[in-house]
């Protein structure tokens, strides 16, 4: 059995440093993956896609291929998520434009095309294309796991009628067991003659036992990542895939330049992003809830492991196999019921202009001419959670709304000197009893999808972050305009922009609202003044 080993570091892990990999680290990979006996290097992502800063992998464009060193016999590929072919346009402008020019004068042999089961239909014509510009075409089905065996032999029957290389199903959710594997793979073979792959995830550890029993089955082509670098808890490992294909193959196999590349590069990165299997991804696996949720968490020092804990179980009733920020929002906010509160904002924001502190850096960057102006113009200023970058006694009131958060931040808000607003009467009786001797100002949430409503003694919110909170507090308060310091917003295409900026979008489209201006660079759709000129 010719088993194939495709390793996909640079595209997988891409997601942990936004695909920018340096050219000492890319050059020493291909001298490893040669060595280690990989057949197939996926270097990265083809896309159009190009919102927020993202390395030359995003991109894996011919003229950045063209000046590595490419071992001429290892076959080169890209991958192109399905979603970018079967959008508004047409799947043949995105493919010119994607690959402009022939296989035979391009670095690429391989284009994968990863897709999830309701997007296949309209993405497989893509295969006739680019085997007519000659290259080797292969799809990867995500979220396979969940689909019965007639729509598993539904998707095998469609792909039969392409000319495509290779079919692999991926281990979307990292919950599949090797005897689920061997079973989809039966479904599959019953309909599809050809290549088939697989693409573990190592929620449970068992990403090496999904690979192994899938190459028992009659599987030839396996992913591997450099340390099982990939989103969440990553994938099968290059290092070990490696070693059981040499035994296989019955090859002498050369470790000693993937080793290397793993002390000077991977080791220190997965010691900083931590990827790999914990018990968090194990459940995330067994309840079939999507892996960045847990990745989100694990990056936030204020989840403790009751938190995390929580937020699964919820998960797991409520389902999580689409990653969205807003549904992890839901799953930790508290807010059940009719909202209550006792204060109203409208004694302290009553035609003010308020200026709302972020945690974003530019409020450290530009403190001077912050405060400079709070002097000078006299606004409220209200700020999030525990932000602290300027002078405290130029902060008038602090607002916080998610008991998470609270309960990480109660010791620093007893030492603040300001009052807080928080939903106090509707917190958990714990975080209430650990605010018990702060000044505190009641003012109720609810938290509803794609709404705000502004109320005298609480609101309605799209979400629980604290930022939606408080541009409901000002605009119930009848504020004359919100002034935003700190929302520089996140780098790349961290889904936190999105989500938040859906936030802003949903405020603005309310006709109650007043008018948010920027002060400091930001990211999110709203008007932007700077702080150094006269804010209008």
């Amino acid at each position: 059995m010719n088993t194939l080993l495709l390793d996909c570091t640079l595209r997988d892990g891409g997601y942990y440093n936004s695909w920018d990999f340096s050219p000492e680290l890319i050059n020493d990979y291909l001298v490893a993956m040669q060595a280690a006996g990989v057949n197939i290097i996926e270097l990265g992502l083809r896309s159009l896609n190009n919102k927020g800063f993202k390395g030359a992998c995003a991109f894996t464009t011919d003229e950045f291929l063209r000046d590595l060193p490419l071992p001429a016999d290892l076959i080169i590929g890209v991958m192109v998520n399905g979603s970018e072919l079967v959008g508004d346009i047409q799947q043949h402008v995105v493919l010119e434009q994607l690959f402009p020019v022939p296989a035979k004068e391009s670095p690429v042999d391989l284009v994968r095309i990863a897709c999830h089961v309701h997007e296949f239909e309209k993405a497989l014509p893509a295969v006739t294309w680019l085997k007519a510009q000659g290259y080797k075409v292969g799809f990867n089905l995500m979220q396979v796991a969940d689909c019965s065996e007639q729509e598993v032999k539904a998707l095998a029957r469609s792909a039969a009628n392409y000319p495509m290389d290779v079919l692999y199903f991926a281990d979307s959710m990292g919950g599949m067991s090797p005897d689920q594997a061997a079973q989809i793979i039966g479904w599959l073979r019953s309909e599809w003659s050809g290549a088939l792959g697989i693409h573990t995830h190592d929620n449970q550890g068992l990403a090496l036992s999904n690979t192994l029993r899938a190459i028992n089955e009659g599987v030839t082509w396996v992913d591997a990542t450099v340390t099982g670098m990939g989103r969440g808890p990553g994938n099968a490992l290059t290092e070990q895939v490696a070693i059981e294909i040499a035994a296989y193959r019955k090859q002498p196999l050369n470790l000693v330049p993937l080793m290397t590349l793993i002390r000077k590069y991977f080791g220190p990165m997965k010691e900083e992003c931590g990827w790999g299997s914990n018990p968090y991804y194990y459940l995330s696996g067994k309840y079939n809830i999507h892996p960045s949720y847990i990745q989100e968490m694990l990056s936030d020092s204020r989840y403790n492991e009751e938190d995390l804990l929580a937020v699964i179980e919820h998960l797991r009733v409520e389902g999580g196999k689409k990653f969205s920020l807003n549904t992890l929002d839901a799953a930790r906010h508290f807010y059940h019921g009719k909202p209550q509160g006792t204060w109203s904002p409208s004694s302290l924001f009553f035609g003010r202009d308020v200026l709302l502190l972020g945690t974003g850096p530019g409020v450290a960057k530009h403190r001077t001419a912050l405060e400079r102006y709070i002097r000078k113009e006299k606004p409220l200023v209200l700020a999030l959670n525990t932000q602290s970058e300027i002078d405290a006694e130029l902060i008038d009131l602090r607002v916080a709304c998610h008991p998470v958060r609270l309960l990480a931040d109660c010791e620093a808000h007893t030492k603040l000197p300001q009052p807080l607003i928080t939903p106090y009467s509707m917190l958990p009786e714990d975080v209430q009893q650990a605010l018990a001797n702060k000044e505190v100002l009641d003012f109720g949430l609810n938290v509803q999808a794609d709404t705000f409503e502004f109320n005298e003694t609480y609101c309605i919110t799209p979400t629980s972050l604290v930022m939606a909170y408080a541009f409901a507090i000002a605009t119930s308060g009848k504020a004359k305009r919100l002034l935003l310091a700190g929302f520089d917003g996140y780098e790349g295409e961290d889904p936190r922009n999105f989500e938040m900026n859906e936030v802003v979008k949903t405020y603005s489209n309310n006709g109650d609202t007043i008018p948010l201006i920027a002060v400091l660079p930001s990211r999110y759709d709203v008007s932007i003044q700077s702080v150094y000129g006269v804010v209008k």
